[in-house]
């Protein structure tokens, strides 16, 4: 069986999408309301891609199951809502929506026409968090005590100009742009969290949202996490540190501009003292959005899911709007 893909939203994500879709998926038809950036994804494809001049063009293909939505915040839950009532699919990047009553709705949606929603929470797939993931699974170290988290960049000049900065496109700052793939990657590891803490600055940028985000979760299970999301990083950085019973596991960098991925693991010794440690190197190009993509078409497919779907964005973002709530009504 064979997948047939459109894709809404031909920037930096959007083409990732479509450079990573795997066998079994066939791109069909693209949309973006800067022609000339659709026209630049589907440049050189060796198959047949139509360049649809509306969503609705786009979305009335009979031969398309799958929607891939990579636009704005703002735009994602409404464009969602349309590709499921239309009968496709969806991956939706993350957030999956501007706030988490916009993601609520894509939910129903969902349910009533009986389509899946996956969100592009790409972290999962990265091999570092997929090796940790079946270390905590089979109980190797004992169960997660606690966890540090830190994710960070510096912007761009005219950052503050960008569509990130505007609340209105983007419901919020580094908290939902970063942070919430921490958020994510810790409800992954450890299970259903709740808010425990935040503080959000705005420290550099003279901008209407928050350049730094920090918070503190706790699982039902007892594990706390304390998470950093950060706009004046002026390093890459992205650190990912998991304390177990008997072992320390430490995943840093995704590939490119935040350094080679790895995974450490400082394992206990019986009488303590200096850990023994193994490291994993990953120093190939970036393979999370190809392995989330045939995660999506595995659940079509009837075959298990990794990945995340509506309901972990809707609790993730319950997470994001618990923060602002409490930046709004005056806490720090």
């Amino acid at each position: 069986m064979t997948v047939g893909v459109g894709i809404i939203g031909c920037g930096l994500v959007g083409r990732k999408r479509a450079a990573a879709l795997p066998t079994g998926a066939r791109l069909v038809s693209v949309f973006d309301q800067d022609r000339a950036r659709a026209a630049e994804l589907i440049a050189g494809r060796v198959e047949d891609v139509d360049r649809a001049t509306t969503v609705e063009q786009l979305l009335g293909r009979d031969d398309l199951d799958l929607v891939v939505i990579a636009t704005p915040h703002r735009d994602l839950a409404g464009l969602s809502a349309a590709a499921l009532d239309a009968g496709k699919h969806v991956l939706v990047e993350k957030p999956g929506a501007i706030d988490v009553a916009e993601a609520r709705l894509v939910a129903q949606h969902a349910v009533s026409g009986q389509r899946l929603v996956r969100v592009g929470f790409n972290h999962r797939f990265h091999p570092s968090f997929r090796e940790a993931k079946q270390i905590i699974d089979r109980n190797e170290y004992g169960r997660v005590l606690h966890i540090r988290g830190r994710y960070g960049h510096g912007g761009r000049l005219g950052y503050e100009r960008e569509w990130r900065a505007d609340p209105v496109l983007s419901g919020g700052g580094e908290l939902i742009d970063q942070g919430i793939h921490l958020i994510d990657l810790t409800r992954y590891l450890t299970g259903d969290v709740e808010l425990a803490f935040s503080a959000l600055r705005t420290e550099f940028w003279a901008m209407a949202v928050e350049d730094n985000a920090f918070i503190a979760l706790r699982s039902l299970s007892g594990t706390v996490a304390w998470l950093h999301a950060s706009w004046t990083e002026w390093k890459n950085l992205f650190s990912f540190e998991l304390m177990l019973e008997r072992a320390k596991l430490e995943v840093t960098g995704l590939g490119g501009s935040y350094g080679v991925e790895t995974l450490t693991i400082y394992e206990m010794l019986p009488e303590m003292g200096p850990p023994r440690s193994r490291t994993q190197e990953w120093a190939h190009e970036d393979t999370s959005w190809g392995a989330e993509l045939t995660d999506v078409l595995g659940e079509i497919g009837g075959q298990p899911r990794v990945g995340s779907n509506i309901d972990d964005a809707v609790a993730a973002l319950s997470i994001v709007d618990a923060a602002y709530r409490s930046r709004d009504d005056g806490q720090p």
